[in-house]
């Protein structure tokens, strides 16, 4: 679990969300019409211009979220309660929504404001199933891959999650609308809790009995004063759950929140990773419940692959609300787990010569298997201030095997 810093002091007065200037001039107004109009991806943007990019922390140095090296030497990190935490607590793996500066296309870099992470599901662990590479809590299921991070906590990955069936996990995670499934990006075994989580769509409603499912799950809104109104299937929602069913099975409601992905201010530029949630066409659907429009956008891949369920990159702005797309990528996890999946950079610790292991950013690096050394040899790791790490998950995902050392200017 990670600890809170919401009571500590902070200079400035730091407050849930810092408020980023609006900038919507000329280029956005290009933007709202499709097209190269877009300032996404380009530097020399107009001054107070501001991006917005959603994804999974693929490193650190500081941090890197879809490719991009975001500076958070005066970031705010929050969590989806608002509580305020220390950078140095965000991990491989976590769901997170930056806010920043504008993206330097030439060096893939930007200035980090805001950070907000937060995960999907958190809950009772039900059963596990190694084979098809899936396990089940709060009547979801959730599949892992070669990319999903487990804690150091999990050594072993999904088969040890075996040994802890009853206890409770924090998933971060991308949702498959079409299989109704959860793909981790991340899995934490939590000691102790006070409530439960889950993040997703209703998918059944029954305004009568006040209940409503996610997923194997009902949960029941009855006791929350006031009553929701606004509930609808399809809906995505954040529930927080009392830790003990119902006798019935149901799960107790201790708030919901709703809408909490609608992007309430403008961004010059946005780039946002994930499945999309919901379909009407090619040129229009959500992406993690954020409204897409594509009508003006390019796609490299072909509009074939762009439907319900589908990973997809999108990059463009935001125009009230809605990602105004310039460019529809898919992203079919073919390169995954093919040796660059991760990145770090900064000094290394621990270094243990005889199990060829250091510690880089939090994370245990296994260096047996290099295949590029670049600026220095593996005699010369302990002589080094700093160096650059990219490699692939072990395979029970605890450890970064490194493909790729080199020198870090």
């Amino acid at each position: 679990m990670r600890t809170s810093l919401s009571n500590f002091a902070f200079p400035g007065g730091l407050s849930r969300r810092l408020g980023l200037v609006t900038l919507f001039s000329a280029a956005v107004l290009a933007a709202c019409g499709g097209g190269g109009g877009s300032s996404t991806g380009t530097t020399g943007t107009t001054a107070g211009s501001a991006a917005y990019t959603s994804g999974a922390i693929s490193g650190f140095g500081s941090v890197i979220v879809n490719g991009v090296r975001f500076d958070t030497s005066s970031v705010t990190v929050e969590d989806d309660d608002g509580a305020l935490h220390a950078a140095d607590e965000l991990r491989l793996g976590d769901s997170v929504e930056i806010e920043s500066g504008p993206i330097d296309s030439s060096t893939q870099t930007a200035v980090a404001t805001v950070i907000r992470y937060g995960s999907e599901i958190k809950g009772p662990l039900t059963a596990v199933d190694v084979s098809g590479s899936r396990f089940t809590l709060l009547g979801q299921t959730v599949e892992v891959g070669s990319t999903t991070v487990y804690d150091s906590t999990l050594s072993g990955g999904l088969a040890s999650l075996s040994t802890v069936v009853g206890s409770v996990l924090e998933v971060h995670a991308q949702y498959d609308a079409a299989r109704q499934v959860y793909v981790a990006s991340r899995v934490d075994l939590e000691s102790s809790v006070d409530s439960y989580k889950l993040r997703g769509p209703i998918l059944a409603l029954d305004t009568t009995a006040h209940t409503f499912q996610m997923g194997a799950a009902t949960i029941s809104y009855a006791s929350l004063n006031p009553q929701p109104t606004s509930l609808a299937v399809n809906q995505w929602v954040r529930v927080k759950l009392a830790t003990t069913p119902a006798a019935d099975g149901s799960w107790t409601a201790l708030s919901i929140k709703m809408n909490e992905r609608k992007l309430s201010e403008d961004h010059a530029e946005a780039e946002v990773k994930g499945n999309i949630t919901a379909w009407t066409s090619a040129t229009s659907f959500s992406v993690n419940d954020i409204p897409v429009d594509a009508s003006g956008a390019s796609f490299p891949d072909g509009q074939g692959g762009v439907v319900l369920g589908a990973q997809v990159e999108i990059k463009g702005s935001v125009v009230n609300g809605v990602l105004v797309a310039t460019s529809v990528q898919l992203e079919d996890g073919s390169q995954q787990g093919h040796g660059e999946d991760y990145e770090l950079h900064g000094s290394l610790s621990a270094l243990d010569t005889t199990a060829k292991t250091f510690v880089l950013r939090g994370v245990t690096v296994s260096y047996a298997n290099v295949s590029q050394w670049v600026g220095l040899t593996e005699a010369q790791l302990a002589t080094v201030a700093k160096i650059e790490v990219k490699g692939s998950l072990s395979t029970d995902g605890t450890t970064l095997v490194a493909s790729l050392i080199k020198v870090d200017d």
